[in-house]
């Protein structure tokens, strides 16, 4: 049998110090695999608006197919009766309506809002009614306060 001389592989031993020689190249190959696997494992098309949220790192609050209700905000309203919000507690669900004049027409401010807080009343402003801390959606808010500004509120428990 001849003598044969060893067989070298080119580059197979030193690829790895290659590509650390060369970083920028490196750094660039890395990138490009990183979002190659991102896109990758991101929504697709024809997923539904929900698994999208997900995807991009919005949390899921409520289980799938639930959709987000409106902003709710904390708004603190006087009810002109102090006997009817001594029926309320919190977790409740009224109805605010504001009470027209003598012989004038009431109309609803807020359907089905929740009770959050009902503050123990103060011995001086017993007259005045009483305080209630409702959640309502951001859009009416401003509407709730500014009716129990100008007239009297009333709440009916759904």
């Amino acid at each position: 049998m001849p003598h044969f001389a060893p067989v070298r592989v080119r580059g197979g031993r030193y690829q790895l110090h290659r590509l650390v020689r060369h970083r920028r190249r490196a750094v660039a190959a890395g990138l490009a695999v990183t979002a190659a696997a991102l896109v990758a494992a991101g929504p697709q098309q024809g997923a539904g608006a929900r698994d999208a949220e997900r995807a991009r790192g919005h949390p899921v609050t409520g289980p799938a197919g639930q959709r987000r209700g409106p902003e709710l905000v904390s708004a603190p309203v006087r009810i002109a009766d102090a006997a009817t919000v001594r029926l309320l507690r919190p977790g409740d669900r009224v109805d605010v309506v504001v009470a027209g004049d003598a012989g004038g027409d009431a109309r609803v401010v807020a359907r089905g809002v929740r009770v959050t807080r009902v503050p123990e009343p103060l011995s001086e402003a017993a007259g005045s009614g009483a305080l209630v801390v409702l959640a309502v959606p951001r859009a009416t808010a401003p509407r709730l306060v500014g009716a129990g500004a100008t007239a009297q509120l009333a709440v009916t428990v759904c």
